[in-house]
């Protein structure tokens, strides 16, 4: 009788977690395509306005730094007036905020621009996310997540080459116009497939309960402590990586297609560590993910060039790969109620370590050198695995663990 009654009362929940998984993937392809858009746009933003190279990057940071720094604010306010309306504003804007980059007649409605698109892509991360970790529970948490991350990506290859083919067409005006356009259809398209009501909660409200009251209060540190770590040594490898590649002989075009293999390899990574994490536990998944990158780091050191091509796509799946892992294990050691916040702060902080990672780690460069920097962020890797070793308990006593 037990085993029919929960078949029964999971079928009218398919059709909420699809369309929770589905309303997440979308808005995470459109918002992260909307910030790496950006960078198709700062060559004609810098000739149209005769910027500085200092100039460029502060066109950047301006979309990104407000990015960064308002997912907190973002989470809060979706506690306040709902997940779906903030998301959705959310969109909206960051749609807004192209159509201004497009009618600008200055530097200054540019940035102002700028501003607003980081202002309205602040809120996916934290809705987003949440909103899949509320629909799936347990293993198949990691999984949808792992299904979220890799839209991400996917978004950022589509919009940009979708903003490339367009100005190719058209005055880049009009094309950035159109496709921030784009994102108040998107708006109306999230606010009402969204479901209002927490999908996964009636059906497993007794489990969660449970779970907020096993998990200690230092869980949601130590894996946000990972979440830095990670995110700072990947950035600061990034770093490094065209000057080892050009030291042994590449030129700009093999540089380029050796960051195509890396990323390729992340975005697939971000997608098949979340079956691997759900097979074999987030500890072991972080063990093989941070040793695998740390390893590989060293590893590409003595290699020629040509061998090098054939580790990078391996080397991005680990580099990428733990982020699903830890982010999806979020549901497991925080209530419910709390994750938008959770998950606003654990962006805030990885994406503002990240952003910061290159310029520690290139001054660590200029004082050691490329090679000696590298073996320094390899070593810094390896001290998440004591941290996902002293995570281990908490993970196991909430039933997590590894249990296929």
């Amino acid at each position: 009788m037990t085993a029919v009654t929960s078949s029964t009362s999971a079928l009218p929940q398919t059709a909420d977690e699809r369309r929770a998984l589905g309303v997440a993937c979308a808005a995470h392809a459109l918002h992260d395509g909307y910030t790496d858009m950006v960078y198709v746009m700062l060559p004609i933003w810098q000739a149209e306005f005769g910027l500085s190279f200092a100039a460029v990057g502060v066109m950047r940071t301006l979309f990104s730094g407000t990015l960064a720094g308002l997912q907190i604010p973002s989470g809060l306010l979706a506690e306040k007036l709902g997940a779906p309306l903030v998301l959705a504003l959310g969109t909206a804007l960051a749609g807004c905020g192209y159509i201004l980059a497009g009618a600008s007649v200055g530097l200054p409605m540019l940035m102002a621009a700028l501003i607003v698109g980081g202002l309205g892509a602040s809120t996916q991360h934290p809705i987003a996310s949440a909103l899949v970790t509320r629909a799936f529970t347990g293993t198949r948490s990691i999984k949808a997540f792992g299904t979220y991350n890799f839209a991400g990506d996917i978004g950022k290859m589509i919009v940009p080459a979708v903003a490339g083919a367009l100005i190719a067409l058209m005055p880049w005006r009009s094309a950035v116009a159109l496709i921030g356009a784009t994102g108040f259809v998107a708006a109306i398209a999230v606010y009402v497939l969204m479901p209002r009501q927490r999908a996964a909660e009636p059906a497993h409200e007794a489990g969660k309960a449970a779970t907020s009251t096993v998990a200690p209060r230092h869980a949601f540190p130590l894996l946000l402590s990972i979440g830095v770590i990670d995110s700072a040594t990947r950035m600061g490898f990034l770093v490094f990586l065209p000057f080892l590649l050009t030291a042994k002989g590449a030129s700009a075009p093999a540089i380029g297609l050796a960051l195509t293999c890396i990323f390729a390899g992340g975005a697939f990574g971000k997608l098949a560590c979340a079956f691997i994490a759900a097979r074999i536990g987030v500890f072991a998944t972080v063990v093989l993910t941070e040793g695998f990158t740390a390893l590989g780091m060293l590893v590409l050191l003595p290699l020629p060039l040509e061998a090098c091509f054939v580790l990078l796509p391996l080397l991005g799946i680990a580099l990428n790969g733990t982020t699903t892992a830890i982010y999806g294990s979020v549901p497991l050691i925080v209530t419910p109620a709390r994750r938008d916040r959770a998950f606003s702060i654990f962006y805030t902080c990885t994406i503002g370590t990240g952003a910061l990672a290159p310029i520690v780690s290139g001054a660590v460069g200029d004082l050691i050198g490329v090679r000696p920097a590298i073996w320094v962020i390899a070593a810094a890797v390896l001290t998440t695995l004591p941290l996902a070793a002293a995570l281990r308990p908490v993970l196991a006593a909430l039933g997590e663990a590894e249990r296929a």
